[in-house]
């Protein structure tokens, strides 16, 4: 069997129409493949489109603010990687002059890079020959040739990468690349692939073993906790909000918020209003969501609940609607904002 021929065969027939595929330009190969961690095409493309729009070059993303790449941002979760995204602009514009890293090597260097990022903006703009590790790598080559180590040992990624690497023909390393990407992503999926349609049925391990459901092998599972947050969506007598920018270094960093009331555990509703009325005595106290939104994070379930409280003051820090949707802030709240107010 010719891997690699046979992969880029299978690409070309079947690969999607993607505007980061059109390009060989580091910056915007780069915006694509930070927006993509974490997030699904069709999600990320609307937002690839946008920041290309917004900022074209390097330097217009270097010489935003950072208040204003995150608003952008919003909804894509995981905001760190817009955090170091702006970060790394500024450090090519100010060390480098503007001039994108020429290699792997170099690439690393750049806050929020990777070796997985690295290696593909190498080889997709510059085809330097380093083979890509991501989910789907792991998928597609644990179960064509039966690697059955586990993914979550740092040393297996190792031997995932120098099997990719073996495979990866010198002088294609781009379009291999993206064809052993794109082949995770739309023939050798996590659940029920095709296996029937499979271009390596006949040499497939996992297959031929019918063990499809046991690759890749993964022994360690993310705990997911329960956090429980009820925001305090405070009006003066202008009915102007207040919100403040959020500190903890945690989730949300840097992101807008109204007051947040955390309990370590779940409290029914009565105790919570008792505890609002008493530590911050508002003139008027309603509940906008008696059910609680529960918002999905990698590992953390958030369930959040939403009340309103109005005073009959002027509150000098509360701002106006249209200031404070200018703010970058989680999508929950502002799902709820255009929810209750717009």
């Amino acid at each position: 069997m010719n891997f690699s021929k046979t992969l880029i065969a299978w690409y070309l027939q079947n690969k999607r129409d993607l505007p980061w595929r059109k390009t060989t330009n580091p910056y915007f190969i780069w915006l694509s493949e930070i927006i993509l961690q974490q997030t699904r095409v069709a999600q990320g493309k609307p937002y690839y489109e946008s920041f290309i729009t917004r900022f074209p070059t390097v330097y217009d993303l270097a010489n935003a603010s950072e208040e204003e790449v995150l608003k952008l941002w919003q909804g894509l979760g995981y905001y760190s990687r817009a955090r170091n995204l702006h970060s790394a602009a500024q450090t090519i514009v100010e060390k480098w002059n503007g001039i994108f890293p020429l290699s792997y090597t170099e690439l690393l260097l750049l806050k929020g890079i990777g070796e997985y990022t690295a290696a593909a903006i190498a080889s997709f703009s510059y085809n330097e020959p380093i083979a890509v590790v991501d989910g789907n790598v792991f998928r597609v080559l644990s179960r064509i040739f039966g690697m059955d180590i586990d993914i979550s040992l740092g040393s297996t990624k190792k031997e995932f990468q120098k099997k990719a690497q073996d495979l990866l023909p010198v002088k294609q390393a781009a379009i291999f690349n993206q064809a052993i990407m794109e082949f995770g992503a739309l023939q050798c999926v996590p659940k029920n692939p095709n296996c029937s349609s499979c271009v390596f049925n006949a040499n497939c391990y996992a297959y031929l073993h019918n063990k499809i459901k046991d690759f890749p092998v993964k022994s360690k599972k993310t705990k997911t906790s329960n956090r429980y947050f009820n925001y305090l969506v405070i009006r003066d007598k202008k009915s102007n909000f207040l919100i403040s920018k959020r500190q903890d270094k945690g989730i949300w960093y840097n992101l807008y918020e109204f007051t947040l009331l955390e309990f370590e555990d779940n409290k029914n509703i009565e105790d919570v209003i008792l505890e609002i009325e008493k530590k911050y005595n508002p003139n008027y106290l309603v509940v906008k969501n008696e059910s609680e939104i529960i918002h999905k994070l990698s590992h953390q379930h958030l369930h959040i609940r939403f009340f309103e409280l109005k005073y009959d003051k002027v509150i000098p820090e509360a701002i106006p609607l249209f200031e404070m949707l200018k703010l970058p802030m989680p999508v929950v709240i502002h799902n709820f904002i255009a929810s209750n107010y717009l």
